[in-house]
């Protein structure tokens, strides 16, 4: 089955998608690819289902394809300084108590760590 690649995003300079991102992208399709073969190969399940199951399993198997291609073209343009990942900063605010709302009766005094109005 040919692959439908479309035309890159890429057009050199900073790119948002990360080694990571796409790594973690292709990870989730490959799991969902082994759970759809199992559907599709379950000897209880209607032939209806089953060919559904092989039609959703050739569209995961696109997916993986085209995730791998993309991925290979980042570290690609990388390695030859087209691309340069961008950085994006963390700013988690759920384990820091300035960012927390008003004491709530009973849950204790934080007033000194919130922000002042």
């Amino acid at each position: 089955m040919p692959r439908s690649r479309g035309p890159s995003r890429r057009r050199g300079g900073a790119v948002a998608e990360t080694v990571g991102w796409l790594a973690d992208k292709l990870t989730i399709v490959e799991l969902k690819i082994y759970h759809m073969r199992e559907q599709a190969e379950r000897r209880d399940a209607s032939a209806a289902f089953r060919a559904q199951c092989g039609e959703r399993l050739a569209v995961l198997r696109t997916q993986r394809d085209d995730l791998a291609a993309e991925l290979t073209e980042l570290l690609e343009a990388i390695a030859a300084g087209r691309a340069v990942p961008k950085v994006y900063r963390q700013f988690k605010m759920y384990n820091d108590p300035a960012y927390r709302g008003p004491a709530r009766p009973g849950a204790g005094s934080d007033a000194a760590t919130r922000p002042s109005a």
